[in-house]
């Protein structure tokens, strides 16, 4: 999503493939894609067919964080705020976000579409560990906001708010509880044009697959 989120704000003349998820294994017909694709087998994966590597195939970057660097200094725009010193602290955040909250993204998988509110209860209860990552978040962007006096993380809408998108579709399908500020936050991220567009993608495009679906039987559920 984060990827994705950004070439749709910063790079509209980019082209999307779709790889359809049948499993982890080497053996699977997603990791024979991805493989040939990327070093790690894994998405997101950009290929910028106009730039060449040292052996002079096409650049391929496997990582959203270099994605997102890469998309920041292909285009003029700021995905990072202009001003360094909050550059430096949405880049701190960016970085948080890369290598934790592992209790909230463990407990609520991504998941668009369903109401798995009444999960998200079970989850608030049971969860100290999901709890306290909220409460770190509820500190993070409350202090963002008032360093950049919104309406976004670092003012205008960038990198930092696509890296936190997923996180804001966890807390609005699991409805976790949450500070007013932080759903007024939330509501201006699911509303931006770029983040929009692909949560009605992902809807469109969306294949029930069992073994990842750990609160759900059906797509009907």
């Amino acid at each position: 999503m984060r990827a994705g989120v950004l070439l749709r704000a910063f790079v509209p003349n980019f082209t999307e493939t779709l790889l359809h998820f049948d499993g982890f294994g080497p053996g699977s017909a997603f990791k024979k894609t991805a493989g040939a694709l990327s070093p790690t087998a894994t998405v997101p994966i950009l290929v910028d067919t106009d730039a060449r590597d040292t052996f002079g195939d096409p650049l391929t970057i496997w990582d959203t964080l270099a994605i997102a660097e890469y998309i920041a200094e292909y285009t003029d725009d700021a995905v990072w705020p202009k001003d360094r010193v909050m550059r430096a602290q949405m880049r701190s955040l960016c970085a948080e976000m890369h290598a934790g909250f592992h209790a909230l993204r463990s407990n609520c998988p991504m998941n668009i579409g369903p109401d798995l509110s009444q999960t998200g209860k079970i989850i608030w209860r049971d969860h100290a560990d999901v709890r306290a990552n909220v409460d770190r978040l509820v500190v993070a962007w409350s202090d963002a906001l008032s360093r950049s006096n919104g309406p976004f993380l670092g003012g205008n809408f960038g990198a930092v708010d696509a890296y936190f998108a997923p996180v804001v579709m966890r807390l609005d399908t699991y409805g976790l509880p949450v500070s007013p500020e932080m759903r007024a936050y939330m509501d201006r991220v699911i509303a931006f044009p770029a983040v929009a567009d692909w949560i009605k993608t992902a809807i469109e495009t969306a294949v029930f697959i069992d073994f990842e679906e750990p609160y759900r039987s059906s797509p009907d559920m």
